[in-house]
């Protein structure tokens, strides 16, 4: 990574449901062009986070700086400018199952750009062709594999030139060889645009096939942070059992 500033920065943050704390005072730094890996056991707090990250949830307290704008304090309209910096795939894809793919991708530029048709078109036929389906643009979301379909959601979630691509569990559901082709897609992605890709997973496979940086939630807290190949052989006994796939407590 050449540059030193975060594009992503989480100062002390803290986010509860009800009386109940999900985590309390976490701070990382994510730098661009980072491809970097959010895990932990289930229930430790990874896709809270993500909302966290995205907007959807509200902290408690402490600050999500993205792009050096703090979405926990911006006014709504600040907050839309902040987010139309970042694309999101979510776990389920969430494709509109009654639109064929090219519509699919071109859904947002219709919505939030004033581009003529043509221009629209083009621009999603050039993201599907990224990911490897410009052939397919004209199938609908069931005709499709559950692979195939997480690349069309990541397409459409690069639509707007985003600077930074949030998944949340992109291997979910895929078998280890359709997995291994996202993952390359994403290592791909990444050095011919540049794109910050922040990845929620819990599958090791894919942490340590493409993952720069990791951090380990555990309790509420980061319980590590590093190159996960490193977190192997980890000094907390919780995290070297994880990083080698035995039982956490």
């Amino acid at each position: 990574m050449s540059e030193t500033i975060p594009i992503i920065t989480v100062e002390n943050l803290t986010t509860r449901y009800g009386n109940k704390t999900i985590f309390k005072n976490v701070e990382f730094s994510i730098y661009p062009g980072e491809i970097f890996m959010i895990t932990g056991v289930s229930g430790c707090g990874k896709t809270t986070l993500l909302n966290n990250m995205i907007g959807l949830l509200e902290a408690y307290s402490g600050s999500i700086k993205i792009d050096g704008d703090d979405i926990t304090s911006s006014s709504e309209n600040k907050k839309l400018s902040i987010l139309r910096k970042i694309g999101v795939l979510y776990q389920g894809s969430a494709l509109f199952g009654s639109m064929s793919l090219l519509k699919n991708v071109s859904l947002p530029l219709e919505e939030l750009t004033e581009l003529p048709p043509d221009a629209i078109s083009i621009i999603a036929h050039n993201k599907l062709k990224m990911v490897g389906l410009e052939s397919f643009c004209d199938y609908m979301p069931a005709e499709i594999s559950g692979g195939m379909q997480k690349r069309t959601a990541i397409a459409r979630a690069m639509v707007l030139d985003p600077k930074i691509l949030f998944l949340d569990e992109p291997s979910a559901g895929l078998d280890p060889s359709t997995s291994a082709e996202l993952d390359q897609i994403i290592m791909n992605l990444s050095k011919t645009l540049g794109i910050t890709f922040v990845i929620i997973s819990h599958d090791l496979s894919s942490i340590y096939n493409i993952g720069q940086r990791v951090i380990f939630l555990h309790q509420g807290e980061i319980l590590a942070e590093g190159d996960p190949k490193i977190l192997q052989k980890d000094k907390d006994l919780t995290v070297e059992r994880f990083f080698n796939r035995e039982s956490v407590s």
